[in-house]
């Protein structure tokens, strides 16, 4: 062992285990699906087993924000990593914790993000071989906050206007975008609505398969009420969605105005100052440093970035431009959870809310007194309304720096048992979330929140669905939330005109009229099985390249109609090259791959079971993004009666385990696994029970 290490090594050993934490009085208990059941007298020990129990499914991933934080992510990871790194460093990470971190957390969770440390600190000290890279560990409290911020930025979506601006393209912001596509499902119905008089939660997470931002699947147990099982991310010190036993919610990214681009007047020969109010002000002028794995070399990179009052600055061809974002003002999410995961009613689940450390998630949420709610929760900026806030607006004038304070709850849109029955979001408007005659509507609403207005084709196909039912059973539930279909006309929240895919002349294409008179016969099913989907997936595929190519933010709603043939040729030449015919099923071309698992998948883009791939070999795709960790919750009066889940492989990172791909199997057939909160149960059914080290 280097010196280095075992210096390390001697240095966790001595700080690892926090005065707090006794081992004796952990269990961690796995089921047979690998899922640890973690049970402890004090938050602060499950804290520590959580970070141990993760650790020992996934700690590869685990490293990857904080190496990210690092600014290290480019040293392991090359290109890719070398960009969080650049993120990161760009939204100043590091100097938001360092000046918020003592004010934003309190004394008890403080100690439980010192025990989660621990736990991570212990486990790399037992572990060397499987660090990333050396002088990463030890971790501290403010690290994992570090992660989170960087994590909460990027769901926030400002790399899409970092991109924007390093593209030097300048056009009006839509918040919905080609590149925005991906997002989750949930659904809350309420006991009037279901055959059974019960409540039912849909946590249905359309994230990274393989990510540090994948699902890990967690049940916590402690003897200060703390009793939740659902799923977090990597470095994740509590679930973030999931259930306990009187209330349930799942989350939602939502894709409104958070983010506002500034444009700063420049001195005409001083080049670094900025006009504000009359003054000329000095860019904070920041160098980036970083090396970046080439091969089995490392690369060193320097870069100038700056910053203004407004927050990060970035140089294109037409001058500087400022960033201000909510994600890098509030650091408190963390400790929101897990007031969140101890909640037992809608009053203490609406106290943990106000806090509002959240930059842009929503809410659905249920709970055994038969309440539903939908909270379409975000951190909405004070804006000056003389201003267009679509659009890029001055630098130089205070009018348009919005202070870091926020619209409050009371003024966001929220929808509370609506005599219908149900709340949902699937990415798509808020103001579609429930019966068309008890949503809300845009002018109830400040016009500066930049509420989106578009629906996705998700928001459409569940409307068309719930109709057919005046009351649910629990397997009508399913059926809805497994449904595969594609509703005609063919649109996305960014592509309007989608539709003339389906509408192609023989006549005027007569090079496409054999593949145009297969594409004729789909019916817009997305089922393994289907014959024609295929075309509409590589179509698709050919479409989104396009986008991108064109502009991330800068498809204004409708695509020129020479796109579609183009996109019609593509299908036909890929089918032709790598399967020799036009129709085939859509799960030939479709895999779900996982160590030596290769299965057929169904599943489309936008389909309310979401599924996008990515190139796998021999002309098939992988998948890659879309139904990931699925939870449904079932309450009745006394509390939470049914809990199923399912994970996209199964519960572990590691290829030699035999929970690396065993879910997979239930997952592609559309079935779950049941989870118990019964402490009792869970220590007899285990397949092992074991205490951290």
């Amino acid at each position: 062992m280097k010196p280095t290490i075992l210096l390390g090594c001697l240095i966790y050993f001595c700080t690892s285990v926090c005065a707090q934490i006794q081992l004796e009085n952990i269990q961690i208990a796995r089921d047979k699906w690998g899922v640890p059941h973690i049970f402890t007298k004090t938050d602060e020990e499950a804290a520590y087993a959580l970070a141990w129990a993760h650790a020992e499914d996934n700690f590869e991933q685990i490293q990857e924000p904080l190496l990210s934080v690092r600014n290290k992510l480019g040293s392991v990871k090359g290109q890719e990593g070398a960009l969080f790194d650049a993120l990161a460093f760009l939204m100043d990470t590091d100097g938001l914790v360092e000046k918020k971190y003592e004010d934003s957390f309190s004394p008890k969770f403080k100690k439980m993000l010192e025990a989660y440390c621990s736990g991570l600190n212990r486990y790399a000290a037992l572990h060397p071989d499987e660090l990333l890279l050396e002088g990463i560990f030890p971790v501290g409290p403010k690290d994992i906050i570090k992660g989170y911020t960087l994590s909460f930025s990027l769901i926030s979506n400002i790399q899409f206007d970092i991109g924007r601006l390093f593209q030097n393209q300048l056009a009006p912001i839509r918040q919905i975008s080609s590149t925005t596509s991906a997002g989750s499902n949930g659904i809350a119905i309420a006991p009037h609505k279901t055959k059974d008089n019960k409540t039912y939660l849909v946590s249905n997470s359309h994230q990274p398969f393989r990510s540090y931002m994948s699902w890990y699947e967690v049940h916590i147990h402690t003897e200060e009420g703390w009793n939740f099982t659902g799923a977090t991310f990597a470095g994740g010190i509590t679930p973030f969605i999931g259930t306990n036993e009187n209330i349930g919610w799942t989350h939602c990214v939502n894709y409104h105005d958070f983010n506002d681009v500034y444009e700063l007047k420049m001195h005409p020969k001083d080049k670094l100052k900025y006009c504000f109010d009359g003054q000329w002000l000095d860019l904070e002028e920041r160098s980036w440093k970083t090396n970046v794995k080439v091969g089995f070399l490392k690369v060193g990179i320097k870069k100038k970035f700056y910053r203004s009052i407004h927050g990060p600055v970035i140089k294109n061809k037409s001058g500087f431009f400022a960033l201000r974002f909510a994600a890098n003002m509030v650091v408190g999410a963390a400790e929101q959870w897990y007031h969140m995961n101890k909640s037992n009613n809608l009053a203490s689940f609406k106290e943990a809310l106000n806090q509002q450390q959240f930059p842009n998630l929503s809410i659905i949420y249920a709970d055994k007194k038969g309440n539903i709610l939908f909270s379409d929760n975000g951190l909405f900026p004070l804006r000056n309304p003389a201003y267009d806030w679509k659009k890029i607006v001055p630098g130089d004038t205070s009018a348009t720096l919005w202070p870091d304070k926020f619209m409050p709850m009371d003024s966001l849109i929220e929808v509370f048992n609506p005599a219908s029955g149900y709340v949902f979001h699937v990415n798509g408007t808020g103001f579609n979330c429930t019966a068309e005659a008890e949503n809300p509507r845009p002018e109830q609403y400040n016009p500066t929140m930049g509420y989106i207005e578009q629906n996705s084709s998700r928001n459409i196909r569940f409307q068309r669905l719930i109709k057919d039912y005046d009351q649910l059973s629990y397997a009508d539930l399913k059926k809805i939330k497994y449904d595969q279909h594609r509703d005609f006309p063919l649109f996305t929240r960014s592509i309007q005109n989608w539709d003339l895919l389906r509408h192609l002349s023989p006549e005027e294409h007569p090079n496409l009229a054999d593949i145009i008179a297969v594409f004729s016969k789909w019916t817009g099913a997305g089922d393994v099985d289907n014959q024609q989907a295929a075309i509409f997936a590589l179509a698709g595929n050919y479409i989104s390249k396009y986008t991108q190519k064109n502009g991330i933010a800068d498809i204004e709603g409708v695509l020129p109609e020479s796109v579609y043939p183009k996109a019609m040729a593509y299908a036909k030449r890929y089918l032709k090259r790598h399967f020799g015919r036009l129709e085939i099923a859509l799960g030939d071309l479709q895999k779900h791959v996982r160590g030596d698992k290769v299965l057929p998948i169904g599943g489309l883009a936008e389909s309310l079971a979401a599924l996008y791939v990515v190139p796998y070999k021999k002309g098939m795709k992988q998948s890659n993004l879309g139904d990931s960790f699925i939870l449904f919750a079932t309450y009745g009066p006394d509390g939470v009666e049914r809990i199923e889940s399912i994970n996209c492989y199964g519960n572990s990172n590691r290829p030699e385990s035999p929970h690396y791909n065993d879910q997979m199997e239930l997952y592609l057939q559309q079935k779950t696994k049941e989870i118990s909160l019964d402490k009792t149960k869970i220590l007899q059914e285990a397949s092992k029970i074991y205490q951290p080290k």
